[in-house]
């Protein structure tokens, strides 16, 4: 079996490379985030080569692709820090155009603005029981997808939701599922301050909230795998960067006479890191190719990326300040910014713990069936 991408699907990486290159340089990154973590231009830029809707079929409007093209785009986000809702957008124009197409009504025309990219989407989920609370709208269909329903309770803090005009939430409680809300029409919160300065976070402040139901616990299964794989793909880009700034700085720095990448200690920590980054890389688009091709092994495969690729991120990124020693933890040195940017990724779609436990209760049955679970 092949595991290398395509031909196309390298073009898009490359494609997407040299435009992030451009328009995305770390100049541009800081100046982004001190503007408050949203480059226009560049969103802008990735609208026009439809990058938004690479998941939507082309009769659609969209590119016709699918998660690995997806995850191709996001690792090349991550290893650029590109300050633009582009996961989040992708995210929450998939759960919408799912629901269009089962013909959900009141979705149609987020989908049309999200897929023209004239509006950003959200996804807010929170690891948290009962963190959103939905309950049936009195006098309506329990469980009706399409119907309407308050929801109650503040999710995660939302990367984009000061920006989004839709926001996808999934929700616990009598009328458990997944939504969407128009925060065009209830008013978008307010951007907090946050550690990682390259992306905008609000906190959805939902107080018998209307809302829309995209669909029940298996929309909102599909929504954490696809989240949780992107995600991890996005954390890979991030890594992979840091990995080449290490190695570059240990070729460059000179210490008592030799670059500081000839001494053992220093090889150590490069190989480690490069373990680690190749690990991800395996475990994240193994869990793209799972969501694409609708796998059955797709939640398994999602959950075992999140965990893999949160725990390797946070080591690859205390490797990196090592390596770099001093001038790492400086605020002129742009390593901070891939690590702030890690730590927040560790966290959406659930942390490696979260993913531990939902492992064991996936893997569970399989081996109380004597099946094999490798």
């Amino acid at each position: 079996m092949d595991f290398e991408l395509s031909d196309d699907q390298a073009a898009l990486a490359e494609a997407a490379r040299g435009l992030l290159d451009d328009l995305a340089g770390p100049d541009r990154v800081r100046a982004a985030a001190d503007a408050g973590g949203f480059d226009r231009e560049l969103w802008g830029a990735m609208v026009d080569q439809g990058w938004t809707a690479v998941m939507v079929p082309e009769e659609d409007g969209g590119l016709g692709l699918g998660a690995v093209e997806a995850a191709v785009l996001a690792e090349q986000a991550g290893a650029h820090l590109a300050p633009t809702p582009l996961l989040p957008t992708v995210l929450a124009l998939e759960a919408l155009r799912r629901a269009d197409a089962e013909g959900v009504a009141g979705v149609a025309r987020f989908v049309e603005l999200l897929t023209g990219g004239e509006q950003a989407g959200c996804v807010a989920w929170s690891a948290r029981p009962d963190a959103v609370v939905a309950r049936h709208e009195q006098g309506r269909e329990r469980g009706r997808e399409g119907g309407s329903a308050r929801l109650t309770g503040r999710p995660d803090p939302t990367p984009f939701a000061p920006e989004a005009s839709v926001a996808v939430v999934a929700a616990t409680g009598e009328a458990s599922g997944l939504y969407a809300i128009d925060l065009d029409a209830i008013g978008r919160p307010d951007p907090q301050p946050a550690m990682d300065r390259t992306r905008p976070v609000g906190w959805l402040e939902l107080d018998d909230t209307p809302a829309v139901r995209l669909g029940g616990g298996a929309a909102v299964d599909e929504l954490l795998d696809r989240g949780a794989a992107l995600v991890s793909v996005e954390m890979l880009g991030g890594a992979a960067r840091v990995l080449d700034m290490a190695v570059e700085y240990a070729k460059e720095r000179v210490q008592f006479g030799r670059p500081i990448g000839s001494f053992q200690a220093v090889k150590h920590r490069c190989a480690d890191m490069l373990v680690d980054v190749e690990g991800m890389r395996s475990t994240a688009y193994w869990a793209a190719w799972c969501v694409a091709a609708d796998n059955e092994e797709r939640s398994i495969a999602a959950s075992t990326a999140k965990t893999w690729c949160a725990d390797a991120s946070r080591r690859v990124m205390a490797s990196g300040l090592q390596v770099h020693g001093g001038i790492g933890f400086t605020w002129e040195h742009d390593l901070h910014l891939f690590l702030k940017r890690a730590q927040l990724d560790q966290q959406l779609f659930g942390d490696a713990v979260f993913h531990r436990r939902r492992l064991a209760s996936l893997l569970r049955p399989k081996v109380e069936a004597g099946e094999s679970v490798v």
